[in-house]
């Protein structure tokens, strides 16, 4: 069975920083892509960031380019989001999701995690 929980959403307040993980277990880790969404209150999921599966390729969505890194730790199942620079239009409930291959679109994705809370105050 496959399980992702994330953690390490907040409080937190404009310009400062959060790291969230997710860790993975009931999937052979090192084969799947690496995902985060995020969903604000009363709007649709959307496509944050990607890792592929040696954790060098990545992708972005341009409202995060210079502020998000996602990161992965394949000995440790884990992958993380480092998020700088934050903003009120950041504050979301974040997803990590896995796929065997990349998409952008949240209907393509059939392992979620519960998601964990970020809230940015201006």
């Amino acid at each position: 069975q496959v399980q992702l929980v994330e953690s390490g959403g907040g409080l937190v307040q404009a310009g400062g920083s959060l790291r969230l993980s997710c860790a993975a277990s009931g999937l052979l880790f090192n084969t799947f892509v690496m995902v985060w969404f995020r969903q604000a209150l009363g709007k649709e999921r959307e496509f944050v960031a990607a890792i592929g599966r040696n954790g060098i390729t990545t992708d972005y969505v341009n409202s995060v380019k210079g502020r998000f890194t996602i990161s992965r730790d394949n000995a440790k199942n884990a992958v993380y989001l480092q998020m700088n620079s934050l903003k009120p239009e950041d504050t979301a409930v974040y997803y990590c999701a896995a796929r065997y291959l990349f998409s952008s679109t949240q209907g393509d994705y059939r392992y979620w995690g519960q998601g964990t809370q970020v809230t940015v105050s201006s």
